[in-house]
């Protein structure tokens, strides 16, 4: 969601940044399914979350973030339009979904989980409802799960449910960092659904696991990092590449595991996809990005039909000094 004060700031710089660097990617003249594609539905303006389909190849499950209603969107990334819109019922008015993930039950897990005021509710929700097996308009009962944090509220951006254990994590989100939380091992209904912090992970705006749950990668506006993941905890870390977007929210892995899409905010956003490091899928013939940190954040991505965006990385780095100069005046404001 929109974070006021320093990153509203970060937010229009970014925006601005990337109409000057991102080539819009264009979909795919062969029509193959996940590959970059600009989301064409009109309703979705704010688009927040990334959940690849298992059930219907090439389809992405996403959500505005607030002030929406109960909806969820599946998007073709073969044509960028929407092919389904499923109403939540038996849940209360949502408030800010920020995150989506789909789950080795076949259920699809909808974080609302965003406090743009970081820590102003005392609880926060995620609903669940499996996939649907045929695409089309529909409304689901979807179970209703609450939840709070162990050490007090806050505000959050990403759900990630682990594609193995089923056990679902958050990541929080603020200008000095974030945790990880675990959540219990299975969500229950009819009490408090407790989730304690297992890590410390940097500002994160949206999160995924690989398909074989052995890596977690987290993303924020402008960067993104994978960790080893073993018996729920993070180990060694490395650099991901990862388009420079507008207004980064959304990451989550292709059904297959040989890419990233990384989407972002915005009438007509762009669904960039990145592939993984050695993994060749879906047609793409294109160089598999370092994930060794050694390589530049590339602005069109590997696989997006468009010419890969110079200088991507100085971008990132003026933008960074400008957003810790915004920081350091809202801080010297506030202390006024």
């Amino acid at each position: 969601m929109r974070s006021y004060l320093t990153v509203s700031g970060a937010a229009a710089l970014l925006v601005l940044a990337g109409a000057a660097v991102t080539a819009t990617p264009a979909t795919a003249d062969d029509g193959a399914a996940d590959r970059s594609f600009t989301i064409e539905d009109p309703r979705i303006t704010e688009s927040s979350g990334l959940a690849a389909s298992r059930a219907h190849p090439g389809i992405y499950w996403t959500h505005n973030d607030s002030e929406d209603g109960p909806y969820i969107y599946a998007v073709d990334s073969r044509t960028g339009k929407t092919v389904a819109t499923i109403t939540m019922r038996g849940v209360g008015a949502p408030r800010d979904v920020e995150a989506i993930s789909l789950g080795p039950d076949g259920n699809l897990y909808v974080g609302d989980i965003g406090d743009n005021l970081n820590g102003s509710w005392d609880h926060v929700w995620i609903y669940r409802f499996p996939e649907p097996k045929v695409l089309k308009d529909a409304t689901v009962r979807a179970t209703q799960f609450d939840v709070k944090y162990a050490d007090g509220a806050r505000n959050a951006e990403a759900l990630m449910v682990h594609p193995k254990t089923g056990r679902v994590y958050i990541a929080s989100k603020n200008e000095g960092g974030g945790g990880l939380y675990e959540g219990p091992a299975r969500l229950t209904t009819g009490r408090t659904n407790v989730f304690r912090r297992v890590g410390e992970v940097p500002w994160v705006t949206d999160g995924t696991f690989s398909p074989d749950g052995k890596e977690l990668v987290l993303r924020s506006y402008f960067s993104a990092r994978g960790y080893a993941f073993e018996d729920g905890r993070l180990g060694a870390d490395h650099r991901v590449d990862a388009p420079l977007q507008g207004q980064a929210e959304s990451v989550t892995y292709t059904a297959d595991g040989s890419a990233l899409m990384f989407g972002s905010e915005g009438a007509r956003s762009e669904v960039v996809r990145v592939d993984v490091a050695g993994a060749r899928g879906n047609g793409s013939d294109s160089k598999s990005p370092s994930k060794d940190g050694g390589g530049a954040s590339s602005a069109d991505g590997a696989g997006a039909g468009g010419s890969e965006t110079k200088g991507s990385t100085l971008v990132g780095a003026v933008l960074l000094a400008a957003v810790g100069a915004l920081v350091f005046m809202n801080r010297r404001r506030k202390r006024g």
